[in-house]
């Protein structure tokens, strides 16, 4: 038995096992897991979106695990797609209360942690999310300490006396490096840019949009950070000043944040950092607590959208691709806010030059943000505010949006409403 099935070993067939979200997934655990497999029959595995390994998945352990996704990421794709994994349906805000509720009891939970101070508190670092939760509901918790691992202030302290085993291990933590911002992502940030005011509370993912976003608001001043999860783009704003926090109601001065993703500049930031709160998701999300912030301004992303306003964020027809997340938490959150404005922001076009702007959502399509809940669309070719307006004028205005290529199309279409 290697040191890494050692520290699994309290790990029982048919267990419940949480594994710890994105960057924070504990790569030496899931080793040790793995290397376990011919022990272990029906474990139960959940977790949202993981960087790294998830060999656990693979067609050869079928049998010996059951993998159950809240937020699907690349690297169980093909195992969604070919039905030995499942997705869960669920608000981001709604995970926690999944465990603290006993809704689906835990087990066991892997975790990583950055090693104890002189106090003996460790932290889940970079990923509060539902670990949060997790860490206080599972029966047992296993941990690996990494040096590596930011610690951040927040709710993810847990001391060392809770955690039952752990294996010293010091792992790079999984980064995200942007990649270079294309003129259609630059013409859509720059288009959004043009909504959001100063002293708003932003509120975005990661990925090339919100890069293009973020790098346009050179001009503006006093923004604040309420978020589910941050990447490296907000950093030359804080640095600039541009950033600060200082009109929000709801901790006024500090990056609100749930988990994070990025380059290791990322992780030194949050380090140690007063002005980074990293807390559970079930707050973070909260619409209550979203709404208290003035001039919410929520950016998401869809898959496509139908010329009612109906957003498809989580699946490509039939094959489910990522998940429900956050997008509704905000979105509800930002149009409730005093000033708030909620965007969906696209390309206009996939890359392969398909519309994205469409009639009708594809068969067996997922809506995510209702026709009755959508605000703001945003593509490289403008901005539609369908708030308040009739179905015929959501069409008019959408397939102005659309790619020049597809409007004949989109317009021809129209006859079938």
């Amino acid at each position: 038995m290697s040191k890494y099935s050692e520290t699994v070993k309290q790990i029982k067939s048919g267990d419940n096992v949480f594994i710890h979200t994105a960057a924070a997934a504990p790569q030496a655990l899931i080793k040790g897991l793995v290397e376990r497999a011919s022990e272990l029959k029906g474990v139960n595995i959940y977790h949202l979106h993981t960087e790294g390994d998830a060999s656990y998945s693979n067609v050869e352990y079928s049998d010996s695990f059951s993998t159950n996704a809240f937020f699907i990421g690349p690297n169980i794709r093909k195992a969604i797609r070919e039905n030995r994994a499942s997705y869960i349906p669920i608000f981001l805000s709604e995970i926690p209360a999944l465990f603290r509720n006993e809704v689906i009891k835990l087990d066991v939970a892997l975790v990583s942690v950055s090693p104890p101070d002189k106090h003996g508190f460790c932290s889940i670092g970079v990923s509060i999310d539902a670990s949060h939760a997790a860490v206080e509901k599972a029966k047992i918790v296993i941990a690996q300490i990494n040096r590596n691992m930011p610690r951040t202030h927040g709710d993810g302290l847990v001391h060392i006396s809770k955690i039952h085993a752990f294996i010293e291990q010091d792992d790079s933590i999984p980064e995200a490096h942007a990649k270079e911002i294309s003129q259609t992502e630059l013409a859509i940030g720059k288009n959004v840019v043009e909504l959001i005011e100063d002293g708003a509370t932003l509120q975005m993912g990661i990925g090339a949009i919100p890069n293009a976003v973020l790098s346009c608001l050179d001009g503006h001043k006093d923004l604040g950070i309420h978020t589910e999860m941050f990447s490296d783009g907000i950093l030359p704003l804080v640095e600039k000043g541009i950033i600060n926090g200082m009109k929000k109601k709801k901790h006024p001065g500090k990056i609100v944040s749930s988990f994070a993703i990025g380059s290791r500049k990322l992780y030194d930031f949050m380090d140690d950092n007063p002005e980074v709160a990293m807390l559970d998701c079930g707050y973070v999300n909260d619409t209550a607590v979203i709404r208290k912030n003035p001039k919410v301004t929520a950016i998401n992303s869809a898959i496509e959208i139908d010329l009612t306003g109906q957003v498809c964020a989580d699946s490509i027809g039939k094959f489910m691709y990522s998940g429900v997340g956050g997008q509704m938490d905000f979105i509800r959150g930002a149009s409730l806010s005093e000033g708030g404005k909620a965007i969906i922001a696209l390309p206009s076009v996939t890359k392969r030059g398909e519309t994205r702007i469409v009639p009708f959502l594809k068969e067996g399509a997922g809506v995510v943000t209702t026709r009755a809940h959508v605000h703001y669309v945003v593509t490289e070719w403008g901005i539609a505010h369908l708030y308040g307006k009739t179905l015929k004028q959501r069409r008019k205005m959408l397939v102005e949006l659309a790619h020049p290529d597809h409007r004949e199309a989109l317009e021809k279409a129209l006859a079938a409403f």
